[in-house]
């Protein structure tokens, strides 16, 4: 189906949530999609917003699923957020996080300095998805915002594709904030280019090149054709038919799911 529509591409970036899995069930035989994506010579870039996890985390859920790779094959928000900070700010800032542990160890591996509560020098808080969520934290954040902190959003995605439906993700706990605060958050991930950059270097493809693929409109979509991506959606997670006829411009490929994209 890929090269019949669009025969000139050389390398994918592909979304995790919704395309490969819902949490910890596969879409599909995930060995057998990635050694026909090999077979094809295509190069390839696994590109998420979820920021739950460290790269390392991920390439271990891979390889449970049969699919072995390096971690310069995965790239996430948490790794773009870090880039971002390390870029804008000085080694050691103080952040305020609310977000999994493993966001708070992949920041620290950038040179920021996080603390558990509003002690210290903050000059940043970030928000990401965190299971642990409660109101002191919420009020903690809300408080630094008020304070003059700068406000960073790893991504924006509302909801989480999981087997017992969606719930609440980043965007949802984000939003929260900016209406107790007053404050907008700089967004980090998709569609923001942050991550498709990163992707496009690593793959060494040009933009007319690659095919980016996802599973929700607002983000993969709209920040694919921001960067001058060629986008296909996977009908397997967020996104479905009915959003697509009222998305212009619509995705150049639609397909239920990655399976029938490269077979």
């Amino acid at each position: 189906m890929l090269y019949d529509l669009l025969p000139n591409i050389k390398g994918l970036i592909i979304d995790m949530d919704g395309v490969l899995w819902h949490d910890t069930v596969p879409i599909g035989d995930l060995k057998a999609i990635f050694d026909r994506i090999k077979g094809l010579g295509l190069e390839f870039i696994l590109a998420t917003n979820n920021a739950t996890r460290t790269i390392d985390e991920y390439v271990e859920k891979l390889a449970k699923f049969g699919v072995r790779l390096s971690d310069e094959k995965v790239i996430n928000s948490a790794q773009a957020t870090g880039i971002y900070l390390q870029s804008k700010y000085p080694m050691g800032t103080g952040l305020y996080l609310i977000g999994q542990p493993s966001l708070r160890k992949t920041l620290e591996g950038f040179g920021m300095e996080v603390y558990d509560m509003a002690s210290g020098k903050i000059d940043v808080v970030v928000v990401s998805l965190d299971f642990h969520l409660s109101y002191e934290k919420l009020k903690t954040a809300s408080l630094l915002l008020q304070s003059g902190c700068d406000f960073i959003g790893t991504n924006s995605d509302t909801t989480l594709p999981t087997p017992d439906g969606l719930i609440p993700g980043s965007g949802t706990l984000i939003g929260a904030l900016e209406i107790a605060s007053g404050k907008k958050a700089k967004i980090i991930g998709k569609p923001e280019p942050l991550l498709y950059e990163m992707a496009l270097k690593r793959l060494g493809t040009l933009p007319e090149e690659t095919l980016a693929i996802g599973d929700r409109l607002e983000t993969d979509i709209a920040g694919a054709q921001a960067a001058g991506i060629h986008s296909a959606l996977v009908l397997s997670g967020v996104s479905q038919m009915e959003e697509v006829k009222n998305y212009n411009p619509p995705p150049e490929i639609i397909a239920q799911d990655l399976s029938e994209l490269v077979f």
